[in-house]
């Protein structure tokens, strides 16, 4: 079977990873890379074709990003989409210049006119309705280019250089808003780069198991388990490559849900895997005294995490892997590629600089949500397990704003069992992609039993995502918000008020911190 791979090189746009989200959704495989990756490794990547992200920049300030211009010798196909499309132009003889005029800039949803005899927009209506947002324009088109695609403020929103395979367009093909976008990204993969989509789960599952096989030798594994969706789909392949080698640890930080525990190692009991579990809340407890900063929360976390695998392998023996199941957008949120540090991993951007173990071991951090949940199914997982709510590692500790205290921790518990409860019994569970509850920094004046309380707020979080590095807030009945609520204040020693959460991400994340 041939090897089939995009290469996106990042400079540092909001909607790059969402590039990467809608190539896969054709069975294509790529990966996010910074624009800065040598050629050496471009090269080593071996790219059936290179896709330009977008980009704050303008291309013609000083230091803005850039690529090395022997990129347009590798005579791959090359797409630019947006600053891609500028810097695809300026770096092959064209002249990218400011809009002297705000009409001549474009941000939102335009109507734009499609040359459908270009391979680009082929099967496509000649009109339809594009995503843009950009300053800057294509004053002169590269030599050999055409312009194929037009808006009534912008004479070049998308052009070619056809004998080359080299296109630009100027709006963003990888949102929704753009009416024919997948179609776009479609026609460059099948009909500029001739791939055939077929990278199917079945084939990472063959080739994830070879490679840990190899890499793992005669080794020993260590897994952190946690019972979420990755780690547990982490377990079922390392079971598979490795089996009597791996040992897994599931590390009780105490600032797990309500039972979640418990609830972890029955759904392992039953299994073949070496299954360890560890009550480690009270230093977890003791590291996190006093921190209120969202990014200090995660790395002692992370750090912390590391110290106890390093104590548990100690008395195994020699353990000479770490496994983790670290997924693509904890990459991505961590500040892959020319990425904005969003949030560091406890995983990634928390692990601790030393680290007591040969090796690090990362099956999934290729793989979004999505496609872990259809390896964890063509692992033959339950489907209880596969379509579990997400659970961030660092557990409550995030969705408790400042200090974590144990007082804290319990009231949260209790408020977060509520709102799962009666999402539960009102037949909900699937509404959302992910719902929780979370304490607030604010404490607020109410009345309880006729007399004055001065306690805390819940506030409730419910989005609805493909993918969970986007995300809308979720429509959840108010007859519901309205049980939950008056459970809660009702139920919770401590709370007297309860939010809910109607911001999507961006601007928000899905967690508080």
């Amino acid at each position: 079977m041939r090897d089939e791979r995009i290469l996106i090189l990042d400079f540092g746009g909001q909607y790059d990873q969402l590039i990467a989200r809608r190539v896969r959704e054709q069975h294509v495989y790529c990966e996010l890379r910074p624009c800065t990756v040598s050629m050496e490794e471009i090269k080593a990547f071996g790219p059936a074709g290179i896709i330009f992200t977008g980009g704050p920049h303008s291309v013609y300030e000083e230091g803005a990003p850039t690529v090395d211009p022997k990129v347009f010798q590798l005579g791959v196909p090359i797409l630019g989409i947006c600053y891609g499309c500028q810097l695809l132009a300026r770096l092959l003889g064209g002249e990218v210049v400011p809009a002297q005029s705000d009409g001549a800039r474009e941000y939102g949803k335009t109507e734009t006119e499609f040359q459908v005899g270009s391979p680009l927009f082929r099967g496509l209506p000649t009109r339809s309705v594009v995503w843009m947002s950009h300053g800057d324009y294509i004053s002169r088109l590269p030599g050999g280019f055409r312009a194929l695609a037009r808006s009534e403020a912008c004479p070049c929103a998308a052009m070619g250089d056809e004998e080359r395979r080299f296109y630009g367009v100027q709006f963003h093909p990888e949102v929704r808003h753009t009416e024919e976008g997948t179609a776009v990204l479609r026609n460059f993969l099948f009909e500029v780069c001739a791939l055939r989509g077929d990278w199917r789960m079945e084939s990472f599952r063959a080739s994830a198991v070879s490679a840990l096989r190899k890499q793992i030798g005669e080794g020993r594994v260590l897994l952190a388990l946690s019972g979420g969706v990755d780690s547990s789909v982490c377990a079922a392949l390392l079971d598979e490559a490795v089996g009597e080698k791996l040992t897994c640890v599931f590390v009780d930080h105490g600032l797990l849900r309500k039972n979640e525990g418990d609830e972890v190692e029955a759904a392992f009991a039953g299994r073949k895997l070496d299954f360890i579990r560890v009550d480690a809340g009270e230093r977890f407890l003791r590291r996190l005294k006093g921190v209120r900063q969202p990014e200090e929360k995660r790395k002692r976390i992370g750090e912390e995490f590391i110290r106890v695998f390093e104590e548990e392998s100690r008395k195994l023996g020699t353990i000479e892997f770490l496994a983790q199941g670290t997924i693509y957008p904890d990459v991505i949120e961590s500040g892959a590629g020319s990425a904005a540090v969003i949030k560091s991993h406890h995983n990634v951007g928390g692990l601790p600089a030393e680290v007591g173990f040969k090796g690090i071991l990362e099956p999934l951090r290729s793989l979004f949500k999505d496609e872990v949940r259809l390896l964890g199914r063509e692992l033959g997982l339950p489907e209880s397990l596969v379509s579990r709510q997400p659970f961030p590692g660092p557990g409550l500790a995030i969705r408790i704003l400042g200090a974590v205290t144990a007082e804290k921790l319990t009231i949260l518990r209790e408020a977060d069992a509520v709102f799962r409860e009666e999402m539960a019994a009102a037949g909900l569970t699937g509404a959302a992609g992910q719902y929780f509850a979370a304490l607030t920094n604010l404490r607020s004046v109410g009345v309880k039993g006729d007399g004055r309380s001065y306690e805390r707020a819940v506030a409730l979080r419910a989005v609805s995502t493909e993918d969970f590095m986007t995300a809308d807030w979720a429509r959840l009945p108010w007859e519901l918000l309205d049980r939950v609520s008056s459970r809660i204040v009702n139920e919770v020693p401590g709370v007297n008020r309860v939010f809910y959460d109607v911001t999507s991400k961006p601007p928000a994340t899905v967690e508080y911190e």
